[in-house]
């Protein structure tokens, strides 16, 4: 019997990359169950990323500790219904930077680097997926980047109001800050003023 969280990753699949019916079984038996429970930890920093993950509940962050001033900067959050990886570490197989952090309660679906590798080799369908992965953090880094060089940090607090709605109610402020690139006062008062808007 197929488990809810699977037919979630099935769904997700089929509409990230196409995949067969055919393709997504050749992985079925490379997908496994994780929970990670809140505070707890995907990756660590300077440690290898050996997985991708398929977020079925919950939530993270991704962020660096600066080892000079040991502030956090935190660079993406991922809800569920999203791929978890730190991708120039899982491509590469060097180590990452960045520390991926459970928010909440998390269940994921993952799969090992050296198991979608030989996916690639025997299905053009998971080849595709593997572009695709790469091609939408290339995207997240891109806009992320952008973002913090163009936008005001309004703007950007908007933007992530559009991309996820309920995360408000479900980050500290002080994580929110973070990633807008400003101090806890400043976002009072962006706040402010977007509900006068």
């Amino acid at each position: 019997m197929v488990s809810s969280q699977h037919v979630a990753l099935q769904k997700y699949l089929r509409q990230f990359a196409q995949l067969s019916e055919a393709d997504i079984r050749l992985a079925d038996e490379y997908w496994l169950f994780r929970k990670i429970a809140r505070h707890d930890y995907f990756n660590f920093q300077h440690s290898v990323c050996r997985h991708v993950g398929f977020v079925v509940s919950g939530l993270f962050r991704v962020y660096y500790m600066d080892p000079k001033t040991e502030r956090e900067h935190n660079l993406f959050f991922i809800p569920e219904n999203m791929l978890l990886t730190s991708l120039k570490s899982l491509l590469t197989q060097t180590v990452c930077p960045y520390t991926i952090e459970a928010l909440e309660d998390s269940e994921l679906l993952v799969i090992q680097c050296d198991h979608l590798q030989k996916l690639y080799a025997k299905s053009h369908g998971w080849e595709r997926f593997g572009r695709l992965l790469a091609e939408q953090y290339f995207i997240f880094n891109q806009s992320r980047s952008e973002s913090l060089l163009i936008q005001t940090a309004e703007e950007r607090y908007v933007d992530l109001l559009k991309s996820f709605p309920n995360l408000i109610n479900r980050v500290s402020l002080g994580h929110i800050s973070s990633y807008l690139g400003i101090k806890g006062p400043s976002l009072s008062r962006i706040r402010a003023q977007v509900i006068h808007k």
